[in-house]
């Protein structure tokens, strides 16, 4: 083997690393599982073979274009990236990679999960998820994010589709019972970002972001994310009083909320970046297990739900 030849070989899984990083794995992770329960409690009973394998499809494909959108997002924010510790090693952020090479790898994604959805899915789906991209990477990144403190407000309606694209994937119709999904991870998304966004303000002032800690200071902050604790708590509830849950899933919500609230109470009574922490990463959980919970419920014998 040349000299010549081996720098290439070990740049290559490098570089495919590096790639892989821009497409947010974890986030894009708990988009495809959001998905995936909306795909779920579409079908009534066990879904037959041919409605899994369409999800797998759908699953793939969805992941496809956030991954996208992750992508074009690390090209329009990599210099606000590279004043963040927190996104700093992102490889657009380092100059690993250039905008050309990033916006090539998002554009290959977006065309063959479009593609892949629209074939192999159904059009309305594929039409939904592109414009979830749009509204993600372009409305609330280039437009929103920069403008306005409510921007994690407004642009999480994009964050909160992934329920309604996989029930229409399964259906091909936007139902009622999706759109609650949608509402709980819409009014989920605040509480969840500004959690973060306390511990990490020094981050977003120096990145010159109007993020509402900067903008509007802590204990405002954190009033806002108690009230949004207790909306949440409320359309959480929906589910139930929908009829599309049952008792098993009412329990599951009432103790994951009423948690999320008491650390939302902690946070506006007595702040410390330990407690953001810790209430940033019990979101995470909360949401979860929610989730988690509708999907056990929705094959529960109905006696027992």
């Amino acid at each position: 083997m040349s000299s010549a030849s081996h720098p290439a070989a070990v740049a290559l899984p490098s570089t495919w690393r590096q790639f892989y990083a821009l497409t947010k794995p974890r986030v894009v992770q708990l988009i495809v599982f959001c998905a995936l329960i909306g795909m779920v409690l579409a079908v009534p009973g066990v879904p037959s073979w041919a409605q899994v394998q369409l999800a797998a499809v759908a699953c793939l494909g969805i992941w496809l274009v956030a991954g996208a959108a992750a992508a074009f997002n690390c090209v329009v924010e990599q210099h606000i990236d590279a004043r963040m510790k927190r996104t700093a090693w992102r490889p657009t952020a380092k100059g690993e990679l250039t905008n050309v090479q990033t916006l090539s790898f998002s554009a290959a994604l977006c065309g063959a999960g479009s593609a892949l959805l629209y074939w192999a899915v159904n059009p309305l789906t594929m039409w939904l998820t592109f414009a979830t991209f749009v509204g993600y990477a372009v409305i609330y990144t280039v437009v929103l994010k920069p403008l306005t403190p409510q921007n994690i407000v407004i642009g999480g309606a994009s964050g909160a589709m992934p329920p309604v694209l996989g029930w229409t994937a399964m259906t091909n119709v936007v139902a009622p019972e999706s759109l609650i999904l949608f509402l709980i991870i819409f009014l989920w998304t605040p509480p969840h970002f500004w959690a973060l966004a306390l511990y990490r303000v020094e981050d977003y002032r120096r990145s010159g972001l109007p993020m509402l800690p900067v903008t509007h200071g802590s204990d405002f902050t954190r009033l806002q994310i108690l009230l949004y604790t207790f909306v949440l708590f409320a359309a959480c509830l929906m589910p139930f009083m929908m009829r599309m849950s049952g008792w098993f899933y009412l329990v599951a919500a009432v103790v994951l909320n009423a948690g999320f609230c008491a650390y939302a109470w902690k946070l506006w009574r007595d702040y410390s970046d330990a407690l953001a922490r810790k209430t940033f990463r019990f979101s995470l959980i909360h949401l979860s297990l929610l989730f988690a919970a509708l999907l056990i419920d929705h094959y529960l014998p109905r006696g027992l739900t």
